[in-house]
């Protein structure tokens, strides 16, 4: 197009196409003139455009395991020792990485959970927990640290909801400061919905009986954290509104290995294989769908007979995470990069292909840093997140207030 035409396009005009822009091209296009960067960081953009019609990225974010992949998997997975943190964004629809950098994220904390466009970051040493929340894309985190849990806590599951206005943190189980401890396994819930600043967290109730939750995981779907338990096979469910946790049976409760529930566009899937090598139940990798009125689990896809032994060669018996993202499930093996593909509408499996970020002088043949492997998490880029400057905002002035008080007393 001629560029004097480009020069007169009404901002409204502008704004509505730099929208549709996948987030690495926006903040390219900052650079473009004064006029562009000044609309792009305008309010009126982020609220009456961007937030408004531009399209939802269902990527994946990908760390370095900080344990090495022989350490019992329910370990933190952290990203960095005394170094920049470092992440690896991955757009399965176009199939290119992309490498992020936390430098204001300090050691000794690991990513946990990841919602709406935020990853929260929990402190590693045992006791009472420190929780951070940061946008990856923006390098924007809250300016303080949510309070401490309430209950010291060894390696708890720990979940993220987040959209605009709102703010949901759980931590559950392991209230133990070593793994020989005696457990009194209870759930905490940090809430910010935007009408105030909450300096607690609130201890809901306790944890049904043989609780484990190994994966640390929790996945939120209609107001519920689902979580799976091990030993014996459970899925448990946290209802925000009641505070309230129930149970329901998995698809199959013996004869299941490395099972895994995700969320794929408000539809709940487990993952599993299944290790029973009898005629009406094959050795295979399956997903189940949730029914939408939450009573059964449909069996949804299995793995064919060639791709499934081309898995098992590389799986090796080492066990597998899994984790949702719009179309797509991500199955990575443990202690590895190695990454198994599912598309949802497509109904196809693919290798994702190798982060050519984890390939250098310092990574060993396998290119996983020494045999780390990755640990993934659901992630949709936001270059702005409302909530964000909201939590900022709102706890400096409750500082600024605090400490006006003290002073006049």
């Amino acid at each position: 197009m001629d560029p004097r035409i480009w020069s007169r396009l009404p901002n409204r005009l502008v704004a509505r196409v730099i929208c549709f822009l996948p987030p690495p091209a926006l903040f390219r296009f900052r650079s473009v003139s004064n006029r562009w960067n000044h609309l792009i960081s305008s309010k009126c953009f982020v609220e009456d455009y961007y937030l408004r019609i531009a399209p939802r990225h269902h990527w994946f974010l990908f760390f370095k395991s900080k344990r090495p992949s022989n350490y019992i998997y329910r370990s933190n997975n952290g990203c960095h020792d005394n170094q920049v943190c470092e992440g690896y964004l991955y757009d399965p629809y176009e199939k290119k990485w992309y490498r992020l950098t936390f430098p204001l994220v300090s050691p000794g904390f690991s990513p946990a959970a990841s919602s709406g466009g935020l990853i929260a970051w929990v402190s590693d040493d045992p006791g009472h927990k420190t929780i951070l929340v940061s946008n990856p894309v923006s390098k924007s985190f809250t300016t303080q640290l949510l309070p401490p849990t309430s209950e010291p806590r060894l390696l708890p599951a720990v979940g993220l909801f987040a959209n605009n206005r709102t703010i949901y943190v759980m931590v559950a189980g392991d209230d133990q400061t070593s793994q020989y401890a005696v457990k009194n396994i209870t759930t905490e819930r940090y809430h910010f919905d935007g009408a105030g600043i909450h300096l607690t967290w609130d201890i809901n109730s306790k944890l049904p009986d043989k609780c484990n939750f190994e994966t640390g995981r929790m996945v939120f779907m209609d107001g519920k954290f689902y979580c799976m338990n091990y030993k014996p096979f459970t899925v448990y469910v946290f209802d925000v509104l009641t505070n309230q946790w129930s149970q329901m049976e998995p698809p199959m409760r013996r004869h299941i290995l490395s099972p895994c529930l995700v969320e794929c566009k408000g539809r709940l899937y487990l993952v599993a294989k299944v290790a029973k090598n009898k005629l009406k139940v094959p050795k295979s990798l399956r997903v189940w769908r949730l029914s939408t009125d939450g009573s059964k689990w449909d069996n949804f896809v299995c793995l064919q007979q060639l791709d499934y032994d081309q898995f098992i060669a590389v799986e090796n018996g080492k066990g597998f995470d899994c984790v949702g993202s719009g179309d797509f499930i991500a199955i990575t093996v443990k202690g590895s990069d190695i990454t198994l593909l599912y598309d949802l509408f497509q109904k196809t499996w693919d290798w994702i292909p190798p982060c050519p970020f984890l390939y250098n002088a310092a990574s060993t043949s396998n290119g996983c840093g020494g045999g780390r492997g990755l640990h993934g998490f659901a992630y949709e880029p936001q270059p702005f997140t409302p909530v964000m400057d909201l939590f900022n905002h709102q706890l400096q002035s409750f500082l600024a207030h605090s400490i006006m008080a003290n002073y006049q007393y």
